[in-house]
C-alpha cells in the first residue's frame, strides 16, 4: 500500500511537507507543492481523500448533516439519499446536528474539513442566524432538505405543508366536528408553523372560529405530545378531534387517549401529519398525510449535484405533495 512517507520520497520533500500540502496547514512553495501533487497522482495515493481531492479537484463525497434523533423519518429520509448518491458515483459523510444551532455549525465546519463537495442540511431553528450566513459567504454547494428558510440563494426541496394539513383538519370538519385541537411541533421550524398555517386556513375554509387554546405545543415528541393531549381535554370545551403534527407526537397523542381511557375513532377522531410503517397496525388504523420522503431524497441530491455542476444554476425551492392517507381513526371507514 503507497504511503505518504512514499509519496515524500518520490517528491524529494519530508513527510511533514506532503502532509502540509495534503492539509493545508502552512504554505507550501509552489513548486514544491506542484512536485507533491505530481508524486500523489504518480503512485495513485489514497490514505487520505483530501489527498486525492488535492489532485483531481473533488472527493466525490458529500456531507449530510442531520439530526439523527429528532424523528424517525430522517433515517428514511438518509436512505433516498445514500442510494442516489451512490447511483451518481459520490459516497455520504454524516454528522449528527443534534437540531442545535451550534452542534449544526461544528458539524457543517467538520464536512467541510473532509473537503466534500457539496452539503444536504436539515437546518435547526438557529439555522438561519449562524450557518447559513456562513454557507452562502463560502460558496459551498448546499441544499437544505425538509426544513424551508428564507435562504435567499441556497436550494432547498421538502414537503407542502400548509395543503397537506389543510386536508387533515377539513376532513374532520366535514365529519361534523367543531372543536379540532392541534397537537403542533417544535417552535422556530418551518415545518411547525407551516402545518399551523394549514390547520388555521382549513378553519377559515370550514367557517370554524380560531381558538388558540386548541393548538399546543408537542415539541416534536412523545412525551409533550401527550401532555399537550392532556391539556387539551382538560379544556372546558375539550375537542372532539385531534391533529397529531408530525409522526413521534401521533405515538404521543395515542399514549395519552389510552391513559384517558379514550377510544381512538370513536371517543376521539384522530389523524395526523406523517405516515409510519406501523399506521395499518393499529386499532383502528390511523388516517395519515404521507410525505413522499424517496422523492424528497431523490431530488435534494439532483439538485446538489445540478448545484456542483453549474455553480452559477439559479437557486430554486421545490415543494412536493403529500398524499391523504384515509384509514379509520378519523371516526369513518377507510376507503376500500
Amino acid at each position: 500500500m503507497v504511503t505518504m512517507r512514499d509519496v515524500a520520497r518520490l517528491a524529494g520533500v519530508s513527510i511533514t511537507t506532503v502532509s502540509h500540502v495534503i492539509n493545508g496547514t502552512r504554505p507550501v512553495a509552489p513548486e514544491t507543492k506542484a512536485r507533491v501533487l505530481a508524486a500523489i497522482e504518480q503512485t495513485g495515493y489514497t490514505g487520505d481523500a483530501i489527498a486525492r481531492s488535492l489532485v483531481t479537484g473533488g472527493t466525490r463525497s458529500l456531507g449530510v448533516a442531520i439530526s439523527l434523533v429528532a424523528n424517525p423519518y430522517f433515517a428514511e429520509l438518509i436512505q433516498a439519499i445514500e442510494r442516489e448518491a451512490t447511483h451518481a458515483g459520490y459516497t455520504l459523510l454524516l454528522v449528527d446536528t443534534r437540531d442545535e444551532a451550534d452542534s449544526e455549525q461544528a458539524a457543517v465546519r467538520a464536512l467541510r474539513s473532509r473537503r466534500v463537495d457539496g452539503l444536504l442540511l436539515t437546518p435547526s431553528s438557529g439555522a438561519a442566524g449562524a450557518v447559513l450566513p456562513e454557507l452562502r459567504q463560502l460558496g459551498m454547494p448546499t441544499v437544505l432538505v425538509d426544513r424551508m428558510v428564507e435562504a435567499g440563494g441556497i436550494d432547498q426541496v421538502g414537503p407542502e405543508n400548509v395543503q397537506a394539513t389543510a386536508t387533515l383538519v377539513g376532513h374532520l370538519a366535514q365529519l361534523g366536528h367543531r372543536r379540532i385541537g392541534l397537537v403542533s411541533g417544535a417552535s422556530g421550524l418551518s415545518t411547525s408553523a407551516e402545518r399551523v398555517q394549514g390547520y388555521r386556513l382549513a378553519l377559515r375554509q370550514a367557517g370554524l372560529p380560531w381558538d388558540p387554546a386548541l393548538v399546543v405545543p408537542g415539541e416534536s415528541a412523545v412525551q409533550p405530545a401527550v401532555r399537550a393531549l392532556h391539556r387539551l381535554l382538560d379544556l372546558p370545551e375539550a375537542p372532539t378531534a385531534v391533529v397529531a403534527a408530525n409522526n413521534n407526537m401521533m405515538v404521543g397523542v395515542l399514549h395519552g387517549a389510552r391513559e384517558r381511557g379514550l377510544r381512538v375513532g370513536r371517543d376521539l377522531a384522530v389523524v395526523g401529519y406523517d405516515e409510519v410503517e406501523w399506521a395499518e397496525l393499529t386499532e383502528p388504523p390511523l388516517t395519515t398525510a404521507a410525505q413522499p420522503i424517496g422523492d424528497i431524497g431523490r431530488t435534494a441530491v439532483r439538485m446538489l449535484l445540478t448545484r456542483i455542476a453549474n455553480p452559477a444554476h439559479p437557486p430554486r425551492t421545490v415543494r412536493l405533495p403529500a398524499t391523504f392517507v384515509h384509514r379509520s381513526s378519523c371516526g369513518c371507514a377507510a376507503d376500500s
